[in-house]
């Protein structure tokens, strides 16, 4: 108890408000094509052609999150939602613990920009691989920082890092946009502001550029090779991602999820002009690069959040010294506040773990899985058994994948996998465009599953080749008429 201190009590208190935070219902419907995969990289090895789809079955795929698939498999296996959802909370608590670690200012001023930085980054948790890239870009941060304003060199685990990152998801792109971005900018700030004290000198910043050579070296440490590398570039070409996939549209800041994102914004750019301090070229370079990430596609929200908080703590903590506003806490707090920070702890951590079972409870879960997910139409496929190849809706691919083994999908979040042109024909045929049929026919389809009301449905409705077999508020299932 006599550790209990004010700081270390309100440390507590929010990181048991992070992992509540982080600590939701496992819905995401990629989580499941993961999971599938993890299932059989353990039970018949590496996956290096397609296994899951027909239509692109046999064809080359780079399945990049294999480690973390593995990882992710393990937390399910042993405790099924509840396992989902504390591998979730804990690498984001961790995360931002060591945002926590490397912000200025008092507990307080670095409790509260914590909140908003973790509010804002909110909007990209879930069950999934790319939970470990956002836990690993704040590493990536923390060695520069150790670096740059510790003077602690320790910049030769990168390699390892991101030999180990290439092996888990191909997020390793955001450890090399740090890495690039950080170097760029310290470059700057040689060129532009050399005497300064804060500057990284051209010898280090050298070992540095080093360190990045090598570690894109090791990233060929995998199961693929060089190719990994090719994959962040082949996913983002894909136009289909903009026009038709939510996390890589621009935020639609009508939506309170993304408020956190604008506080924090906004907040940033506050404290850096109330600061006397000269805002750093890397930071500079840093903030605006994934600022303008972040605004041209929602799932880049998080990686803005991790550079933003220190910026952010930074500034706020230099304008207030600079005023002379310090917060200041009880140095040697008396036997009957530790005894009371030690309640408010026990509090906490015991509120947090509710928190967590109480969203897992089958009452809660349960109809939010049915609200989201075909759960009924995929019941109705299991016991009628209709003919296959199917047609399925794209945002239910993942899960249907899983959930319907003997049932190769038509589509599903595996981007890379498909490519801009099937994704293309992929939508042209869900919207109910002119020229929906030629799809159908060519992959020789006999079963449709998709959302109810959604433009394929309706034009099935009308079509005489086509009888509705199945249908709730949700899903809609047809199956095409023997001739």
């Amino acid at each position: 108890m006599r550790g209990l201190t004010i700081e270390r009590t309100a440390a507590v208190l929010l990181f048991a408000l992070v992992f509540a935070l982080a600590a939701r219902i496992p819905v995401d419907t990629d989580m499941w094509w993961h999971l599938r995969s993890g299932e059989h990289i353990l039970t018949r090895g590496f996956i290096y052609t397609d296994p899951f789809s027909h239509t692109m079955q046999g064809e080359p795929w780079i399945n990049h999150s294999w480690g973390a698939q593995i990882i992710l498999l393990a937390f399910w296996r042993v405790s099924g939602y509840l396992g989902l959802t504390v591998y979730m909370a804990w690498l984001a608590t961790a995360g931002m613990y060591v945002l926590f670690r490397m912000s200025a200012g008092s507990v307080y001023v670095r409790a509260f920009i914590i909140v908003i930085g973790a509010t804002a980054a909110a909007v990209f948790w879930s069950p999934r691989p790319q939970m470990i890239s956002f836990f690993l870009s704040t590493i990536v941060l923390y060695l520069l920082y150790l670096y740059k304003v510790r003077r602690t060199d320790r910049v030769w685990l990168f390699v390892p890092l991101m030999a180990l990152w290439g092996n888990l998801h191909a997020g390793f792109s955001i450890g090399f946009i740090i890495l690039g971005g950080f170097i760029v900018g310290e470059g700057m700030q040689n060129l532009l502001n050399p005497r300064s004290a804060d500057t990284l000198g051209w010898r280090r910043l050298g070992k540095l550029i080093a360190i990045a050579v090598l570690s894109v070296g090791a990233l060929a440490i995998n199961p693929y090779g060089l190719n990994m590398l090719l994959v962040p570039f082949q996913t983002i070409g894909i136009g289909a991602l903009r026009s038709f996939i939510q996390e890589w549209n621009s935020p639609n800041f009508q939506e309170r999820q993304t408020w956190g994102f604008i506080i924090l914004l906004f907040g940033t750019l506050g404290a850096v002009g109330a600061s006397k301090k000269p805002l750093a070229w890397s930071d500079f370079v840093l903030l605006s690069g994934t600022g303008f990430l972040a605004l041209t596609a929602g799932r880049n929200i998080a990686v803005f959040s991790v550079i933003a908080v220190p910026v952010f703590a930074y500034h706020v903590d230099a304008a207030l010294r600079e005023r002379g506003w310090i917060l200041k806490t009880v140095r040697r707090p008396s036997p009957l506040m530790r005894r009371v920070n030690a309640v408010i702890v026990v509090l906490a951590i015991l509120g947090a773990g509710a928190k967590t079972l109480l969203v897992l409870d089958e009452q809660i879960v349960d109809p939010e899985l049915r609200r989201i997910l075909p759960v009924e139409a995929v019941e109705f496929i299991q016991r009628e058994r209709p003919a296959a190849p199917m047609f399925n809706s794209y945002n239910w691919g993942g899960y249907l994948l899983y959930a319907l083994p003997d049932y190769p999908v038509f589509v599903d979040g595996r981007t890379d996998l498909y490519g801009d042109a099937l994704l293309t024909r992929y939508l042209q045929t869900a919207l109910g465009s002119p020229g929906w049929e030629d799809a159908l026919t060519e992959y020789s389809i006999n079963l449709i599953l998709v959302e109810t009301g959604s433009g394929l449905a309706l034009r099935l409705l009308d079509d005489p080749a086509w009888r509705l077999v199945y249908d709730d508020p949700l899903a809609s299932i047809y199956v095409r008429e023997v001739a």
